[in-house]
């Protein structure tokens, strides 16, 4: 990172994207809360209300596959407000949903959205930011925890009211975003060469790009276990889940900006994968075995291996291959996504017919098959070690 750069040090038009870029990923745990709510005011069981997050993923990874299609043709400027624009309207006709059928095809026009958003705010932030790219990611990933932390607090704050709120609160902040976005970013130029829309799948052939997309992939089912079927364990108000996971989310945030570069400088990325992952399958195992203190203690601390995790796994994606950073950051994300379209109902229907000491062991199950990965296909992570290497040189030069 360059000395007169600095992570904090950024022109106006990263910074509005990166104030949107809080408001998509808050859109992430904003219905936690409000989840046993949901699901009593829409007379909906754990399991069909848990097809919010599913939809919404499902839609959000195949997605993926067109942003880079899209964004070569229109611009990065338009394609976020397409994205924001979209955004805004799902949000809000969530909040009109009238039965469970309805706002699980709303989350799913939100997530073709959030797609186009997310994906093009990564290559925006990267493009614009100052401190080299590393700074960027930290400073994208700041983004993923702030909102991620928000979230919840929001939509408990909201909740409380009207569980239809936490949707029309979403729309509201979105509108914002699109306003600094629209009159603070420059128009980006257009790429030289147009994306086809085969070029994230062709990307994943690349041996360390794909090893990267399918540990992540188990990775995000383990994440979302917690974020989707903790809520209905907790048996709190929409406050308490509210505070649970706006603790985990600040711990996400921490882990992200402050725990994983450090850690990438120290021991390499890939064993910062592996440390984070371990952890996440005890705190995991500890969950599924714990009384009701232990749950909110054990969920709020699996925050700091999720943290780490997803600074590591978006640098990872953007560095080991060939590719250019677009491309890559959508094949890797159209795989990494899957895990959060499946493990939400999966989860649930198996903590509903099971119990619910099981969908956290099938978590701590993939992510040691994550870690399998990982250790098996070694070999094609070699330019990781690279990349390590240069941030060690970097950070000395700084000093």
């Amino acid at each position: 990172m360059s000395s007169d750069g600095g992570i904090l040090r950024q022109p106006m038009s990263v910074w509005a994207t990166a104030f949107a870029a809080v408001v998509a990923f808050m859109g992430i745990g904003l219905v936690d809360p409000i989840l046993p709510s949901i699901a009593q005011g829409l007379k909906a069981t754990p399991s069909q209300v848990s097809l919010l997050f599913t939809s919404y993923f499902l839609v959000t990874a195949v997605a993926m596959l067109l942003t880079g299609w899209v964004s070569s043709r229109i611009g990065g400027k338009r394609t976020l407000l397409a994205g924001l624009t979209l955004v805004i309207v799902f949000a809000a006709l969530s909040g009109t949903s009238t039965s469970v059928a309805e706002l699980v095809g709303f989350r799913a026009g939100w997530g073709l959205g959030n797609a186009l958003f997310v994906a093009t705010a990564l290559a925006v932030i990267v493009g614009a930011a100052s401190g080299g790219g590393s700074a960027a990611i930290v400073l994208y990933e700041a983004a993923l925890g702030l909102g991620i932390s928000a979230g919840p607090l929001a939509g408990a704050l909201l909740g409380d009211w009207n569980w239809r709120a936490p949707f029309f609160g979403t729309a509201t902040l979105m509108a914002v975003g699109f306003v600094l976005i629209a009159t603070l970013l420059k128009t980006t130029p257009k790429p030289a060469v147009k994306t086809k829309l085969s070029a994230p799948i062709r990307a994943l052939a690349h041996g360390g790009l794909s090893t990267t997309a399918f540990t992540a992939l188990f990775y995000n089912f383990a994440f979302f276990t917690i974020l989707a079927f903790t809520p209905f364990i907790l048996h709190m108000t929409a406050y308490g889940i509210g505070a649970v996971f706006f603790g985990w989310g600040v711990c996400v945030a921490l882990a992200s900006v402050f725990g994983a570069p450090p850690l990438q400088r120290r021991i390499g990325s890939v064993n910062v994968l592996h440390l984070a992952l371990g952890l996440l399958a005890v705190l995991q195992v500890g969950i599924a075995v714990s009384g009701h203190a232990g749950i909110i203690v054990f969920t709020i601390l699996s925050g700091i291996p999720i943290g780490l995790n997803n600074t590591v796994f978006t640098e990872s994606a953007m560095e080991v291959s060939d590719a250019p950073r677009p491309v890559a950051s959508a094949g890797y994300n159209f795989v990494r996504w899957m895990g959060g379209a499946l493990a939400p109902f999966i989860a649930t229907k198996l903590g509903e017919e099971l119990g619910a000491p099981v969908p956290y062991a099938v978590g701590a199950l993939c992510c040691l098959i994550g870690m399998g990965i990982l250790y098996g296909r070694r070999h094609h992570l070699s330019a990781l070690a690279r990349v390590d290497d240069i941030a060690v040189q970097e950070a000395a030069a700084v000093a």
